[in-house]
């Protein structure tokens, strides 16, 4: 399969996906995106082969730091930016409670081991190291990078959250220029993961 076949296959699949888990009533959200994440996972990892992800993961002593790092720094932005959004723009107040609303749904221990160990992984396998991966081979490392942040944040139309899709930008072009920087997934995948479970789970930014 070519790069331009998997990318437009995929995020067709990721949009399906998305709506099926912001959109769509039955089921539980957390489950539902952490299968649409581990699904996704998986289709990039079937196009990559295992010969071309390996390489993408390293385990060096930065990686660690470099993933611990960026969630404190990425939630430490989140947090400047909903006193910002919720003095500019008094809208987002409301956008930002009901994206907290669906913890209700599931015991907070179970969300936290959801997004620590399917959700972040399988999100930044598919989105940075399938589908950004792929873009920058089509079109160079930045437009890559822009373009796979792009589809990142417009994949969350689906919630009509203006607040929400916002934050998925500012998430998309940290984890993806984190990924360009390292070359390594593996503090990306440490420090979405991280980041997740700090702001939905632990400290909530409400």
């Amino acid at each position: 399969m070519s790069a331009e076949s998997f990318s437009l296959g995929s995020v067709a699949l990721a949009f399906a996906l998305w709506y099926f888990s912001f959109a769509w009533r039955w089921g539980v959200f957390w489950f539902k995106i952490a299968g649409s994440a581990a699904l996704l996972a998986g289709l990039a990892w079937l196009w990559l082969g295992s010969g071309r992800v390996m390489p993408l993961f390293t385990l060096e002593a930065r990686d660690l730091s470099w993933g611990v790092g960026s969630a404190l720094l990425l939630y430490l932005v989140f947090w400047v930016g909903r006193t910002l959004a919720t003095r500019l723009l008094p809208f987002s107040r409301a956008e930002i409670i009901s994206v907290y609303a669906k913890r209700g749904q599931t015991p907070l221990a179970l969300i936290a081991l959801l997004l620590l160990l399917v959700t972040g992984p399988g999100e930044e396998l598919y989105w940075r190291g399938g589908l950004q991966t792929a873009l920058m081979g089509l079109l160079g490392p930045w437009g890559g990078w822009l373009l796979a942040t792009g589809l990142y944040a417009l994949v969350h139309i689906w919630t009509r959250n203006f607040t929400l899709i916002m934050a998925a930008l500012i998430a998309g072009l940290f984890w993806g220029g984190l990924y360009l920087v390292t070359g390594s997934l593996t503090p990306v995948i440490i420090s979405h993961s991280l980041w997740s479970v700090a702001i939905f789970a632990l400290w909530p930014l409400r």
